[in-house]
């Protein structure tokens, strides 16, 4: 067995000569992410309405009527009626629901209550 110290070559080690400030992030809560990561749900009422009425909406038309609704939400918007060209939503922006669902002739006719904001979409 050898007791002899054995000299290990030195590593040049370099250490920063001021340690970086932290930037200030944008502050985004814990609910605004989950907002964003889940898209709008559809109640079986509004499900059943949209079928029965033959709505159509495009998948694009969806992340854009989303992405509003989001919009409303941060506004302080809790129940919106969305108008789309061919049909209006209602839709609980507090829990990123649609509620229901009706084609544009029976908007005409309708009076739409519990609501405090609208949104307005061209497709």
């Amino acid at each position: 067995m050898d007791h002899r110290i054995h000299q290990v070559p030195k590593h040049a080690v370099h250490f920063p000569t001021s340690i970086p400030s932290k930037q200030k992030q944008p502050s985004i809560t814990f609910r605004e992410v989950l907002n964003e990561q889940h898209p709008l749900k559809i109640s079986k009422h509004a499900s059943e309405r949209i079928r029965e009425r033959n709505i159509d909406i495009p998948e694009k038309l969806w992340h854009t009527i989303g992405e509003k609704v989001n919009e409303a939400r941060q506004k302080g918007v809790t129940d919106s009626l969305v108008v789309l060209n061919n049909a209006s939503l209602l839709i609980s922006a507090k829990n990123n629901t649609v509620v229901t669902a009706m084609d544009r002739g029976e908007n005409d006719s309708r009076i739409f209550t519990n609501i405090n904001g609208t949104i307005l979409i061209d497709e």
